[in-house]
């Protein structure tokens, strides 16, 4: 059986940057990746719906130690797919990667310090097993193989199409169609505009709103300091200025959320004038950041919804029939393709099956520490990045932890380490101070938070370097064995 000290599962954003800290910051360590599709790329691979791009800007989705360069900061799924594999290429990490490789199950022995990793090889689901002294999840947070569809009522007797965007094929044709959007969120509003240019007409039905903000496509002072500083130079400035400026607005709507109500709805109400119903169809009921903001590039779907090309109903669905949608309210909306844009199916650690001498291990029954290791799992970690930030922020800080975790436990001789919850004091909380649908429907399994350091989590970048890059690691919670 093949052994790695540190076996990375998934080889999309998380995971390619995972490898190389890895291999830069512990080149004594061996790795691989393993993943179980037949491409790098994880999210921006998978997704191929018309319009897929970026919902933060790429001078912080992208890697710290490697400038983006192209001149959109919200960037199409293309784009960040090449990224990511000129990442790869460039460091030679794809040469690390085992494709179509399926982790099933994992089980550690604290007798041996390592864990054995079951695994499925290709269309024949071969068995295939690795073992590792570390394993680190990188798998995302959601199922690859299905998205999330409401049971709609009589969805069967609809005459035209239904796809989930997360089962987009390039044979979809939408040209001259009467397109429906069902969803409000960062995917319907990708959509819209794209799915316009070729439609006759695109309607996106929405049960409530959703915050949507313009934003230039591309970032003129990056662009200008480009021009005049070296090129690593001009990434950190940008990459700072628009970290601390997300912080700033974040920090806004929590203390003032009526304030930032109104500049988001004057916004909308600009982009689309006086008579426009921004109340009904652009005012959530929840505040602002209580669940992600929408970005609009360059305003493209007001644009579409200003051109008569697209429109905005805000309504529920009573059922389907033959020629479309019927709503509550009475009104029907035929269409020839339904598009259902309504969310993903969370999973915590990829669906993999945990066992810790031979004790079946229940996600939604850990504790988060320091937001990627988990209680009583041994030489276990997870990379989740931020839900008010951009992912990869937090995914090279839990990186770069772990490097400087097993360079620690390297010198000091210890195999193996794990959080360990002795604080009567300590209550839980849920994983995430997140109101979105597909987060609330997987609260049950997903893992818990504490209610104070190192358990807590704040969804702060700067408290984390702080918490993952200074604070000593033999903290007393994190126990390390022999």
């Amino acid at each position: 059986m093949e052994h790695v000290d540190v076996l990375i599962v998934g080889a999309g954003l998380s995971g390619i940057g995972a490898a190389w800290h890895l291999q830069t910051l512990c080149p004594q360590h061996s790795y691989a990746i393993v993943e179980a599709r037949d491409a790098i790329g994880g999210t921006w691979d998978l997704f191929r719906y018309p319009g897929i791009r970026s919902d933060s800007d790429m001078y912080t989705l992208g890697y710290h130690f490697k400038p983006w360069t192209h001149a959109k900061a919200i960037a199409d799924g293309a784009s960040i797919r090449h990224y990511v594999n000129e990442t790869a290429r460039e460091n030679g990490i794809d040469r690390k990667i085992r494709f179509r490789h399926a982790v099933k199950a994992a089980s550690w022995s604290t007798q041996d310090a390592r864990w054995t990793v079951q695994m499925e090889q290709g269309d024949d689901a071969t068995p295939v097993q690795i073992s590792c002294n570390f394993l680190y999840m990188c798998a995302g947070y959601y199922r690859y193989d299905k998205g999330y569809t409401p049971d709609f009522p009589g969805i069967e007797t609809f005459g035209g199409q239904v796809v989930h965007p997360q089962q987009w094929t390039e044979d979809i044709d939408y040209s001259g169609k009467r397109v429906v959007i069902v969803g409000s969120g960062a995917t319907a509003v990708t959509l819209l505009p794209e799915l316009a240019k070729k439609a006759s007409h695109v309607t996106l039905l929405q049960r409530s709103p959703t915050y949507v903000v313009a934003q230039p496509a591309e970032d003129a002072l990056a662009l200008t300091m480009r021009r005049h500083l070296p090129e690593s130079w001009a990434y950190a400035i940008t990459r700072w200025k628009r970290l601390l400026w997300g912080m700033v607005v974040f920090r806004m709507c929590r203390k003032d959320p009526a304030r930032m109500k109104r500049l988001l709805r004057g916004g909308v109400r600009q982009a689309l004038g006086p008579d426009y119903d921004v109340e009904k169809h652009f005012t959530p009921r929840y505040n602002p950041w209580e669940q992600r903001l929408c970005l609009v590039p360059d305003g493209d779907m007001f644009r579409a919804i200003r051109s008569g090309a697209a429109s905005v109903v805000t309504d529920h669905i009573a059922h389907f029939n033959p020629a479309g949608i019927a709503l509550k309210s009475g009104a029907q909306l035929d269409a020839d393709l339904v598009v259902t844009a309504t969310g993903l199916n969370l999973q915590s650690f990829g669906g993999l099956q945990l066992t810790v001498d031979a004790r079946r291990i229940a996600p939604g029954k850990t504790m988060a520490y320091k937001g990627f290791m988990f209680s009583d799992l041994p030489n276990f970690a997870s990379c989740f990045g931020y839900t008010n930030a951009s992912w990869t922020l937090k995914a090279d800080l839990t990186s770069q932890y772990l490097c400087r975790l097993l360079q620690f436990m390297r010198r000091r001789g210890f195999t193996h380490c794990m959080p360990r919850n002795d604080d009567p004091t300590l209550t839980e909380e849920p994983w995430v101070d997140f109101s979105s649908g597909y987060f609330q429907r997987a609260l049950d399994m997903l893992p818990k938070q504490g209610s104070k350091l190192p358990w807590k989590l704040h969804q702060n970048y700067i408290r984390d370097i702080w918490l993952l890059r200074r604070a000593k690691l033999d903290d007393g919670v994190l126990q390390f064995a022999r």
